[in-house]
């Protein structure tokens, strides 16, 4: 059957480059699009949480791909799930992204007089970079087979992505007049 530890390596490169290299190129966009918002004068929330999740997120992922080395490969049937699930994350992760164009970024960023989003996935969900990124989670575990870490990581990620939203919802909320939000 060959050697399950290099069959694994192969997989956990293979994970490497499907999880790390567009977490790169998504960091670079949303770098590009923090300085156009503090160029329009987008204000960030002091009680943000971004640095938590800026070492949480990439952490969650090196975390099942360890544990992944140590366990062994899934099955075939469960890292094409794992991938199936990831692929069609990032779909709407990249969706999300492309519909709120320079308002896309990895911290929470309000400019002033921005209008609401309600366009592409936001007539379906409020959040769905959030839901996107939970998606990731879940299929990174089911490609690597961690069973321990990857729960952990998705509930312990969930629940800063609950505080998030809430800062993110407050200071969108005190942008527009009669606390509508944005």
């Amino acid at each position: 059957m060959g050697d399950p530890f290099g069959t694994f390596v192969i997989v956990a490169l293979f994970v490497i480059f499907v999880v790390y290299l567009p977490m790169l190129l998504e960091a670079r966009r949303a770098w590009t699009n923090e300085r156009a918002q503090r160029a329009k004068g987008g204000l960030e929330p002091s009680e943000d949480i971004y640095k938590a999740i800026a070492i949480v997120y990439p952490s969650a992922f090196a975390a099942m791909i360890l544990e992944g080395l140590v366990r062994g490969t899934p099955s075939v049937n469960v890292a094409i799930a794992g991938l199936t699930v990831f692929v069609f994350a990032k779909l709407l992760k990249w969706w999300a992204i492309a519909t709120l164009g320079q308002n896309w970024t990895f911290r929470v960023i309000v400019v002033p007089g921005g209008t609401k989003v309600t366009a592409g996935p936001y007539r379906f969900l409020r959040h769905p970079n959030y839901v996107a990124v939970v998606g990731e989670l879940a299929g990174v575990a089911l490609m690597t087979g961690a069973i321990v870490a990857g729960p952990l990581a998705t509930i312990v990620f969930i629940c800063l992505l609950l505080r998030r939203i809430a800062v993110e919802e407050r200071a969108l909320a005190e942008l527009e007049p009669h606390g509508r939000g944005l």
